[in-house]
């Protein structure tokens, strides 16, 4: 089925793919006179404003994995999966006050180069192996997985050749253009990604409440369904487990999103291209505010489809093309591409202009890091010490190559996994606590030394397997395993630390001053009414 698609759907969707290449080939281009360096393809020149840094953080993080998976989500266990958006605006606060002064400082191309600078290289090649490995077997693959998911339950098109158009997308722009041409371009996804977004919103709360607006729409959607409006799930709870409680604000979440803002190069590579630390930051704020409204566009759809499905009068509305690709509990990650057939002629265009920006921009960007740590952290270390600015490029060009064909070639096997979001949260929380707890101790802790952080990133790995496979009810929720996981990491991490230094500060520690962390009144006041907004938020919906 191609969800009714007219020629006015197909134009919108095909002036969107137009602009975006444009504007990406546009802003690629070489100037006058000037050869293409490392800083210009993989940091931009170092030239991002904060809005740009702000619109392609949230256009980075935003996907396939949010629009399906969270959407997916918010069908099988309601308006709690919002915590993974409303705790990472806080995390982002926490990222940009703390975290961001001292890579800047260092003037950073990725994110395993400070672990050279503060422990060694070979700790630094350990983590770069793990994390191109984790950027194309799961985040890559993950991505048009669940891409190439929609477009076939959408437009009826092979799942194999949905998933080789998305990559060839991406691959038109980002491979030549670089980190440049990733950011500018976010700046378009995200205006269609969050109109597309509301618009999906919109409609399915309009139908819910028979015509009579969003407002009655969501009145109704609690009404109907209220035990999908809790943040914080009871033991009781079928989805416990994923989403365990009151840990949740205070537990295994922060690893995942602290790993994930902090130390994840693909997010964190379009902070180091800022003009400036406070540039940065006003864009660390930005998408700290964007991140509030993300549930309205990725979460409510999915718990007004679930209204939607269970309400027989509305189902007959809907009539013959109702009963096509309905979503269930077993199959939740149907429920956004279902919703999108539903829009009228020229909005479904948008809607997935929404779907395919947030997709391509997340693999553009995936693939922009994957080639910069290859480039930067393995090429030039151990392949090419010597070489120059367009040897550097073309090799980034190429390895982004290599990586997106495996990706295309492990994406399908993939297939039949339910609430993908989930699943990716938990598989990569196997090897998060480890990176976690070298990082937070590595750049705190002055007497971390370089053995120790070698020895709890590799240990970690062991012991959050034993945590997730060991017989222990208490240790069921992945969550509590991540947690439990990065506590014991870093207690390797500090024993070994003082059997080595005997106490002393380690010669690479980080001398740590108040003026390093001082922050601008714009960012504390945003900072502030953030935390406001999340206090209310969870006094709401508690």
């Amino acid at each position: 089925m191609t969800a009714g698609f007219d020629m006015w759907d197909y134009v919108v969707f095909v002036a969107y793919a137009i602009l975006i290449l444009g504007v990406g080939l546009w802003v690629s281009r070489d100037k006058e006179g000037h050869q293409k360096n490392a800083e210009d393809y993989f940091l931009a020149s170092k030239s991002l404003p904060w809005w740009a840094i702000g619109t392609s953080l949230i256009a980075a993080n935003i996907s396939a994995e949010q629009f399906i998976g969270m959407s997916g989500s918010g069908f099988a266990l309601g308006l709690a999966i919002a915590s993974y958006e409303w705790m990472a605006a806080l995390t982002l606060i926490i990222v940009g006050k703390y975290f961001l002064p001292i890579f800047i400082e260092k003037g950073l191309y990725t994110i395993p180069e400070f672990v050279e600078k503060r422990f060694s290289t070979n700790l630094k090649t350990i983590l770069a192996v793990f994390w191109l490995a984790l950027y194309i077997f799961v985040n890559l693959a993950s991505v048009l997985y669940l891409g190439g998911l929609a477009i076939e339950t959408i437009m009826g098109v092979d799942m194999m050749y949905a998933i080789i158009g998305l990559a060839l997308f991406a691959a038109a722009y980002s491979l030549y253009g670089g980190l440049s041409a990733v950011a500018w371009t976010d700046v378009i996804q995200v205006v269609f990604l969050v109109l597309g977004g509301l618009i999906t919103t919109y409609l399915a709360l309009n139908t819910v409440s028979g015509g009579e607006g969003v407002l009655a729409g969501f009145a109704k959607v609690v009404e109907a369904a209220p035990e999908k409006f809790h943040m914080i799930l009871e033991e009781t709870n079928d989805n416990y487990v994923n989403l365990p409680g009151i840990w949740v604000l205070i537990g295994g979440l922060w690893v995942a999103n602290l790993y994930y803002w902090g130390f994840n190069q693909y997010i964190i590579q379009r902070t180091l291209a800022a003009k400036s630390l406070k540039e940065s930051q006003k864009g660390i704020l930005l998408a700290a505010f964007l991140k509030l409204i993300i549930p309205l566009v990725v979460v409510v759809p999915g718990i007004a489809a679930y209204v939607m499905v269970n309400d027989p009068s509305i189902m007959a509305n809907l009539g013959e093309a109702g009963m096509l690709n309905v979503p269930t509990t077993e199959q939740a990650d149907k429920a956004y591409p279902w919703l999108l057939q539903f829009l009228p002629t020229g909005l479904k265009g948008i809607a997935f202009a929404a779907l395919a920006a947030a997709i391509v921009s997340s693999l553009a960007s995936m693939l922009n890091s994957t080639s910069t740590i290859f480039t930067m952290d393995i090429y030039k270390q151990y392949i090419n010490k010597e070489a120059d600015d367009k040897t550097t490029v073309n090799v980034g060009r190429i390895s982004a190559a290599v990586a997106l064909v495996i990706a295309v070639i492990v994406a399908p096997l993939l297939g039949g996994i339910d609430q993908a979001f989930q699943f990716i949260q938990e598989y990569t929380g196997i090897v998060s606590p480890g990176i976690l707890a070298v990082f937070i101790l590595g750049l705190f802790w002055k007497k971390t030394t370089n053995n120790a952080a070698i020895w709890g990133a590799i240990l970690s790995i062991p012991i959050a397997l034993a945590l997730k496979f060991l017989p222990i009810p208490a240790f069921e929720p992945w969550m509590h395993q991540m947690g439990i996981a990065t506590l014991l990491s870093m207690l390797i991490v500090v024993i070994l630390s003082n059997m080595q230094n005997k106490g002393a500060d380690d010669p690479k520690g980080i001398p740590l001053t108040k003026e390093l962390f001082k922050t601008t009144p714009l960012f504390n006041i945003g900072s502030f009414v953030i935390m406001i907004v999340l206090a209310v938020l969870y006094g709401l919906f508690w």
